[in-house]
């Protein structure tokens, strides 16, 4: 009888415990014996992984509050290295939030120098901050890649092997995309989804000009429907804030309304971010605006890429038209929203840009991202030096 696989596995936030979740099904399917530990998140927990912490303890987003957070951060990275080290792992898995958990991959480094350790999802090298590449390739072995042109951004710059596993979206794609029938022609009634954004500071920053963005798209096209997904924990937020708006939008909740909202929708406002790649492989059409805060807007000049928008780098175009900070005013939203939500050339041009995106972002094969991830995960630790009887059990 083997002695069990002892992963451990790091992540920062709540995007990075729904990856490794998957990530975890996929391993115990080819190693039933394996356990988990490191810092976990609730679905996580819910599989089994123990706990140095809650993961909400270090779940800050945006420079301004990353400096705010320093003293607890730094001690919640010296405990979490202490978990991984204490629980003699055969391979570590840190997952997505660099600025924590590649801090606790240098550091177990130095203390475990042989332990073999993945990278699920890459940095944004490809945009600031090119030198973390090379100084990765000292620590982990592998990069798992979200999306497929950083496999090549790696190589160029020195980093570690890094493979496009695919994204997890594409394991989705029959809740994200219509049935026959469920999305009904553009001119037979408008359906337009607004898409604040899913933390505080981007509802603060962009319900009001959304608003009134919508208001405008709504005098231009008749008998419009609007729809808000709306976050849970920021739902009272976004109904206060909406007491201004002159067109009421019909609010939704929960991810199964949002992605039915998303399978009706002809066109959407939204936040740049992930959803971005929702909207494009779910094919709608979409403008894309966003507002940073003050410190991040003196860094914008060290940005590296023509866009901020996922589904745009993706394409190597800037098919999808967006709006950073004051560029983004209600008038210029409006305008450029409008026409995706009529049978012209502006939609029709972006319908083909989608259409694009989803073959560039399919895997070889039709294979799930998690069960590429798992392989890779498997066959680095397999070219590591052995450290228990478990490493040395082929998959």
């Amino acid at each position: 009888m083997p002695n069990p696989l002892r992963i451990a596995i790091v992540v920062g936030e709540e995007s990075g415990d729904q990856l490794a979740a998957g990530l975890m099904d996929a391993l115990r399917q080819r190693r039933p014996e394996a356990e988990f530990f490191g810092v976990a998140g609730e679905r996580m927990i819910g599989r089994g992984a123990r706990t140095a912490f809650p993961v909400a303890d270090v779940a800050v987003i945006g420079i301004g509050a990353i400096v705010l957070h320093v003293p607890r951060i730094v001690r919640r990275v010296h405990q979490a290295v202490d978990a991984v080290v204490a629980g003699a792992p055969d391979i570590l898995v840190v997952v997505d939030s660099p600025g924590f958990t590649h801090s606790v991959a240098e550091r177990v480094k130095r203390r475990l120098p042989d332990l073999p350790m993945v990278d699920f999802v890459s940095p944004s090298v490809w945009a600031w901050k090119s030198w973390r590449a090379p100084r990765m390739a000292k620590y982990f072995d592998h990069v798992l890649a979200l999306l497929p042109f950083e496999p090549a951004v790696h190589r160029r710059l020195g980093g570690p092997p890094c493979t496009y596993v695919g994204h997890p979206l594409i394991e989705r794609l029959g809740e994200l995309r219509p049935a026959e029938g469920e999305r009904v022609p553009v001119g037979e009634g408008a359906v337009l989804l607004v898409l604040p954004g899913s933390r505080r500071s981007e509802i603060n920053r962009l319900m009001q000009p959304f608003g009134e963005a919508v208001a405008r798209v709504a005098a231009e096209v008749p008998g419009l429907e609007v729809i808000l997904p709306a976050v849970g924990h920021l739902r009272r937020e976004i109904e206060s804030r909406l007491e201004t708006w002159p067109v009421k939008p019909r609010l939704v909740a929960g991810e199964a309304e949002k992605f039915a909202a998303f399978r009706r929708a002809h066109a959407a406002l939204a936040a740049s971010g992930t959803v971005t790649l929702e909207l494009g492989l779910a094919g709608v059409p979409m403008v894309v605006a966003y507002r940073v805060d003050p410190i991040a807007r003196l860094l914008k000049p060290l940005l590296k890429v023509p866009s901020i928008v996922l589904a745009n780098l993706v394409l190597g175009e800037n098919a999808i038209p967006e709006f950073l900070d004051d560029s983004g005013s209600p008038e210029t939203l409006a305008a450029e929203v409008t026409p995706l939500l009529k049978d012209g050339p502006e939609r029709r041009r972006q319908l083909a840009a989608l259409a694009r995106l989803d073959r560039l972002m399919a895997l070889p094969g039709g294979g799930r991202p998690s069960d590429r991830a798992a392989e890779i995960v498997l066959e680095t630790l397999a070219a590591a030096p052995a450290r228990t009887a478990a490493a040395k059990i082929s998959r």
